[in-house]
């Protein structure tokens, strides 16, 4: 009996897969540990977290988008619209990287996948040596590319650095402030993550964009903190209670009755509900 467990484990043994798994069984294990999910650990409130928001964050802007910026500052006082975000629209990139809900990355051999539970669902970062392609459709969080390196020379990835490009759809920002992204939509935007050499709790996150609203490319440093915690389904439009009614935000209350969310500002038009009164008969 033993004998021939022996034989047909040794038949098993040279099943190509099984090839495959011994193959991989002794080489070492190339990319980093960071599986799992990862969440906020710099504030959103600014893009710079290092500066305080609104102008303090001096973003290298050109006129014409610097004068763009402080239009956005002037409608967000007067509780105008001028964020996608507000009404759960897609913040796309550079800006989703703030990390608003927690992301969880998996990584495979050919692509690593960011895994986000705000309202941009999902990153996809190829690291199989293509090239970019040809014609892309264009998409809030763009088209991306990886490459893996090892900073160490210890035979294992540390570092994954990461382009971004082929036409980005907008409007962007990047943050709630209301920092603008070019009309063009051809932002290039280059990371380089890593963990914290003290901390691997830690993820570091240095963000360049080159943008034709910059007259300079802007590098900023992010980091993310490990969620240990179990994955909560985070759903932007289930308990949405921002609505906009002729470029103005208003608040729906519990009760709903739409609320102002500034200073003085007007009740919204009853024009704005014709159709609704006309369709009730009233």
């Amino acid at each position: 009996m033993r004998y021939r467990d022996w034989i047909a484990a040794a038949a098993i043994a040279m099943l190509p897969g099984s090839f495959a798994t011994a193959a991989n069984a002794q080489n070492p294990q190339k990319y980093p540990a960071w599986e799992g999910d990862w969440g906020r650990g710099s504030p959103v409130g600014s893009w710079d977290p290092t500066k305080p928001p609104g102008l303090a964050q001096d973003a290298p802007l050109t006129p014409e988008y610097r004068a763009v910026y402080e239009a956005n500052l002037a409608k967000a006082k007067a509780g105008i619209d001028y964020d996608p975000k507000a009404t759960c629209g897609p913040p796309g990139m550079p800006r989703i990287m703030a990390m608003y809900e927690p992301m969880e990355i998996v990584i495979k051999p050919d692509v690593t996948y960011m895994l986000m539970e705000s309202v941009n669902p999902i990153r996809r970062i190829y690291t199989d040596g293509r090239d970019w392609p040809k014609d892309v459709t264009p998409s809030y969080v763009g088209y991306s590319i990886g490459q893996w390196r090892d900073t160490t020379g210890n035979g294992q990835y540390d570092t994954l650095e990461i382009e971004t490009r082929d036409i980005l759809k907008g409007p962007r920002l990047y943050d709630g402030t209301g920092i603008p992204l070019a009309d063009d939509n051809e932002t290039v935007v280059k990371e380089k993550l890593y963990l914290d050499k003290a901390n691997p709790g830690i993820m570091h996150n240095e963000i360049t964009t080159i943008d034709h609203a910059l007259t300079r490319p802007w590098t900023v440093s992010r980091f993310y903190k490990r969620d240990l915690s179990p994955p909560q389904e985070y759903v932007c439009t289930e308990d949405n209670r921002w609505v906009v009614i002729a470029d103005r935000v208003y608040m729906k209350d519990t009760d709903g009755y739409f609320m102002p969310t500034q200073k003085d500002q007007p009740p919204p038009d009853l024009k704005y509900f014709q159709k609704y009164f006309k369709a009730a008969g009233k």
